[in-house]
């Protein structure tokens, strides 16, 4: 089994590594904070919870979960309403997959499947859900036919562009330098006239 490197802790990293649904609560909480941070929320949870078990989350009062997730430190910047999406995630994946986090992606029959499956849960759009196509795709050796197309351009080999192409500090450093030149140009765009 592969071992992942995005929240550059080893013990929430090996989380990460271990437990199929502490990777898409982490992917879930990346959005608006340090990919660090978003990635290490799925040990804070489980440290604060005692377990992450999909069902036991899903049949919790969504506000129990909120209440959990702004004890300090909070698991995100916007913790009550990551708490509810993780709910909401948590859901779907106990009705859904009998509350099996990996078979999202374990039952997939082939590229566009995979990418269907993720983009339907809570939290995932159209890139994040690509990224995680990516992702599982270049690390976990998740490949159904077809998946590097469903994974669009962030399924490329050789890439520093999203969390499927952190392996080690060095590489969090060029994914992070990618990603502040996209906002840069984005921005130069932005103010560039008519």
């Amino acid at each position: 089994m592969a071992t992942l490197h995005l929240s550059q802790d080893a013990e929430a990293d090996k989380l990460l590594s271990d437990d199929p649904l502490a990777l898409l609560i982490g992917m879930v909480l990346d959005q608006q904070v340090a990919l660090e941070w978003a990635f290490i929320g799925p040990r804070t949870l489980k440290d604060r919870l005692g377990h992450l078990d999909a069902r036991k989350i899903a049949d919790m009062d969504p506000e129990a979960l909120v209440h959990v997730a702004l004890q300090k430190p909070p698991i995100h910047r916007y913790p009550a309403a990551m708490a509810r999406r993780v709910h909401e995630l948590c859901q779907l994946i106990a009705e859904e997959y009998d509350g099996d986090a990996a078979t999202v992606w374990s039952g997939a029959t082939d590229g566009a499947d995979l990418y269907k499956r993720i983009k339907a849960l809570p939290g995932f759009g159209e890139m994040k859900a690509k990224i995680f196509v990516a992702l599982v795709g270049k690390q976990l050796g998740v490949r159904p036919s077809g998946w590097e197309a469903a994974a669009g351009e962030y399924g490329r080999k050789g890439t520093y562009m999203s969390v499927a192409d952190i392996v080690d500090g060095p590489s969090l450093d060029k994914v992070r330098a990618y990603k502040q030149e996209k906002k840069k140009a984005a921005k130069a765009a932005a103010q560039a006239p008519a």
